[in-house]
């Protein structure tokens, strides 16, 4: 069962400084039940207005959207279910918890608006501040704590009314790096217990390739693709989405009479094989760690213009043409500063040339 819906949400903004923003423009998506679904992008990608209007606290412009299958927006019928009916769980980036209540009424909080008995509150509070490892601080006020354990208390006030949709706003960026992690798999814990479908936004890919089942990557406002974190990696469909997960390197390359050359050098072409649909002016794209780097002439023949030893593996900056390549190679490929070498690009993808109007409307965006 789907449990999230979005038919062809759009937001507009109007803004004194940038004009007219399509923030959302024409998004349809569905999260089904029990999967943890991201929204990744960077700023002004439109990610964090999604999850605004699936919570409520934004109109849609145009389009609607079901949570378990009750529409709850739907701008042609001017229909809108208010947040505090959509049963929905939140928990954002800065935490959101109530300095003067301690962390018991922080987490009854919503059970006493409910109007619930004060038995079943007790019994309620006390399982979800069990499972956020909160037990024996029911009297501690929030200032008290460490930034980790009040995320805690925003995750029990969000679970304590078992709901059947978590939204998570960037709840982890304000933790350090280690917390971060151990929250991961926290969350990922009260999932599976809980057993409810978990929605989070953030902007970084690797907390999101981390706990997500399928991610959305958005740009400037539109989808860019949907699917698992492992064909978002291994198969993007774009340079952005390419760039925005995982490091990337690209090759500006022209396509003359049956050869690959980089932009640069028209004397040695590229060992490459050409996609039918390659225009004169593609880019080529790969991943640092999946560039052949060898001493032979197998390939591009090159050298080594820089060379930076770091813990877990050796990164390479190699002339290719006027361009500079990315490499990543293990400890025990080794060469040294100026050393020849020869490069050879396995499976690289293949996408237009650099959209510059692109890269200055995502900036654009960034302001807002």
């Amino acid at each position: 069962m789907d449990q999230v819906v979005l038919r062809n949400v759009t937001k507009r903004f109007t803004t004194k400084t940038l004009g007219d923003i399509v923030a959302v423009d024409n998004f349809n998506l569905s999260v089904h039940e029990g999967e943890c679904f991201s929204f990744l992008g960077p700023s002004g990608c439109g990610k964090s207005t999604t999850l605004r209007m699936i919570a409520g606290f934004e109109d849609l412009s145009e389009g609607e959207i079901e949570l378990c299958g009750r529409p709850v927006s739907v701008k042609s019928k001017n229909l809108y279910v208010p947040p505090e009916e959509r049963g929905l769980g939140m928990v954002f980036q800065a935490f959101a918890v109530w300095p003067h209540m301690n962390v018991f009424e922080n987490v009854a909080f919503p059970l006493r608006i409910q109007g619930m008995n004060k038995m079943d509150v007790n019994k309620k509070v006390a399982e979800a501040l069990k499972h956020t490892s909160l037990t024996g601080l029911e009297k501690v006020y929030p200032g008290d704590l460490s930034g980790g354990q009040q995320q805690r208390i925003a995750l029990a006030r969000a679970i304590v009314t078992q709901p059947k949709v978590m939204l998570l706003d960037e709840p982890l960026s304000n933790l350090d790096p280690k917390l971060r992690e151990s929250m991961r798999f926290e969350i990922k814990e009260l999932q599976a217990k809980f057993n409810f479908t978990i929605i989070f936004v953030t902007h970084d890919q690797s907390e999101a390739m981390a706990i997500s089942d399928r991610m959305m990557v958005c740009d400037m406002g539109k989808i860019m693709q949907i699917d698992t974190p492992e064909n978002l990696y291994n198969k993007p469909v774009n340079r952005f989405v390419h760039s925005f997960l995982g490091e990337s390197t690209f090759l500006n390359v022209s396509v003359r009479d049956g050869k690959v050359f980089a932009d640069g050098d028209a004397e040695q072409a590229l060992n490459l094989a050409i996609p039918p649909e390659a225009a004169e002016r593609m880019v080529v794209a790969t991943r640092p760690n999946a560039i052949e780097l060898t001493g032979g002439e197998d390939g591009y023949v090159t050298h080594v213009a820089k060379r930076i030893f770091l813990t877990d593996r050796t990164e390479y900056l190699i002339p290719v043409g006027s361009q500079t390549l990315k490499v990543q190679t293990p400890h025990r490929v080794s060469f040294s500063e100026g050393e020849k070498c020869c490069v050879k690009l396995v499976n690289p993808m293949w996408y237009p040339a650099e959209d510059e109007a692109a890269e200055k409307e995502r900036a654009r965006r960034q302001t807002i």
